[in-house]
């Protein structure tokens, strides 16, 4: 698994967002000219096989009893070990568990599915730990490798202030579940097709450090919380002043640190910051670098490697990032739901419309905030099969409503199609018509760029529709479709070799599939803009 990033941040000018396909596409070939030539690239959010025998190279066999993850499927060579960060994490995630880890993820049942799917892991080195921890009609993984060799499209918005970057973490936060049904591309996990299409719950698992007491297996006695998340979840509070306007906002209890929430509101830090800070402090560390630590406790004002150890060891749809003491970033905004897609084409796609969907909120002050316990029932929805065909989402219907209005809001249940496409006869026109009227209001964007932007809204709004398929129907009816498949949802590495070699056809246009979409001639290009 390999991350990129752009080498700078985007400017301010609309005519940026026809650069930003191209950046992919560059950052794309840099990567292959490091390959050989019996080796692609392939963007994609997981591989079918991770897990299987044999899906590293060179193989490695997995060790149950001595490898740090302890698990039966994933070797400890297939972790990265340059940096002992990754070992490090996942040892320590099962330590301090108290087990392993043990994720279940529902069987997708075809015609020749066995009933009940159940397997026997006593061949496999089992000591009866797995098979106990393993349900019928799941597919069970052991290993925190399983959820963050995942992929996934993450955007960092930057904001002028502190007051801004809470808001748009606020307004942005309905949206994640949305935009993760909207990208969904995990059909297949282990070898198996399940019946979900999200990475989500997957990652949360992997890294699921909570004890039986924290989980609420046993009674609370060595530990101080029954926590209800994994460190990898959905947020569990809105921070701006606007979800002050109405009580029913942040509805969830949030459990934080008394002592750490006293020192901040101590020092003058209100109460949803400090609570939002404090409540990251209910998680351990579980990396941590011996020559971080200052045993007599002298810190500088200014070192906040802990803080940060602490932050981005807690994996949340948002992520609040402070400005680093010292330097000329300022706060920021990380949206981290969506999936990676097949092509930079869609990539880019579901960027420009998180980036220009944040503008238009930020512009036109909308008001996306519902309570936050609808905001985490909707991301369960989201990783359900064919979520943007068959589920309803809670979503706030009067939007235009200023954020001083103290009311309750309009909620209610809205396919992904009417969030995005609006209600025929109704004053909700949907975010994408939103956005092309914010669109229309800039006098700086050149003709070239609407026209990127026109075929990036058109592959959106035909998949929110049912008309074009998500990356995981694509995929799951590709894996069906192959002549090795026996209907007993096993994915055979013939199949995964023709899918894998299908999706780099792909993505390099060598492959037209109008069923995941139809591009126009390429608009986007270099990132020389026009100041």
């Amino acid at each position: 698994m390999v991350e990129g990033t752009p080498g700078g941040p985007y400017g301010g000018s609309t005519n940026y967002f026809n650069t930003v396909e191209h950046n992919m596409r560059t950052r794309r070939r840099e990567l292959e000219q490091m390959l050989d030539k019996d080796e692609i690239c392939v963007s994609t959010s997981s591989f079918p096989r991770l897990g299987c025998l044999g899906f590293t190279h060179p193989e490695y066999l997995p060790d149950p009893a001595n490898s740090f993850t302890r698990s039966l499927f994933w070797p400890s060579e297939a972790t990265f070990l340059g940096h002992p960060r990754f070992a490090r994490l996942s040892e320590n995630i099962r330590k301090r568990r108290g087990e392993k880890v043990a994720i279940n993820i529902p069987i997708f049942r075809d015609e020749n599915t066995p009933q009940p799917f159940r397997e026997d892991f006593s061949l496999i080195g089992d000591d009866g730990s797995s098979q106990a921890a393993a349900k019928d009609d799941h597919v069970y993984l052991d290993a925190m490798g399983f959820g963050m060799g995942l992929c996934c499209l993450q955007l960092t918005f930057q904001a002028h202030s502190m007051c801004e970057a809470r808001e748009l973490y606020d307004q942005l936060a309905p949206l994640c579940p949305i935009m993760l049904a909207l990208t969904a591309a995990s059909p297949a996990h282990r070898g198996y097709l399940v019946d979900t299409d999200c990475r989500w719950d997957i990652i949360a698992g992997s890294v699921d450090d909570r004890t039986r007491e924290e989980r609420g297996l046993d009674p609370l006695k060595n530990n101080q919380f029954v926590i209800p998340k994994s460190r990898y979840d959905s947020i569990d509070s809105f921070l701006s002043n606007c979800c002050n306007k109405w009580d029913g906002y942040n509805d969830n209890e949030v459990l934080y640190d008394k002592d750490i929430y006293k020192n901040l509101t101590d020092a003058g830090v209100d109460h949803l910051m400090a609570q939002h800070v404090a409540h990251l402090f209910i998680r351990d560390s579980v990396s941590l670098f011996e020559n971080k630590i200052k045993k007599e406790g002298n810190y500088d004002e200014d070192d906040i490697d802990h803080f940060e150890n602490i932050q981005s060891t807690n994996w949340q749809t948002m992520r609040f990032k402070p400005p680093p003491p010292g330097d000329k970033i300022g706060w920021r905004v990380e949206f981290r739901p969506c999936e990676l897609q097949i092509s930079d084409f869609e990539n880019a796609a579901v960027c420009c419309f998180v980036v220009l969907l944040t503008r238009s909120i930020l512009s036109y002050k909308w008001n996306l905030l519902m309570p936050i316990s609808l905001v985490d029932e909707n991301m369960k929805r989201a990783q359900k099969r064919d979520a943007v065909l068959t589920q309803k989402f809670w979503w706030r219907k009067d939007i235009f409503t200023a954020c001083e209005d103290t009311t309750q809001p309009e909620v209610t249940e809205m396919s992904i199609d009417e969030i995005l496409n609006g209600i025929p006869g109704s004053d909700y026109q949907g975010l994408i018509a939103l956005v092309r009227d914010y669109l229309r209001g800039q006098d700086d964007i050149e003709a070239d760029t609407m026209c990127t932007l026109s075929n990036y809204w058109q592959l959106l709004s035909q998949r929110a529709s049912g008309k074009l398929s998500t990356n995981a129907h694509w995929m799951r009816k590709f894996i069906r479709g192959h002549p090795s498949y026996k209907k007993d949802s096993k994915v055979t590495e013939e199949a995964v070799y023709d899918l894998m070699v299908a999706i780099d056809e792909i993505q390099r246009g060598e492959r037209k599939d109008p069923s995941l979409f139809v591009k126009a001639e390429k608009k986007s290009k270099s990132t020389h803009v026009k100041a």
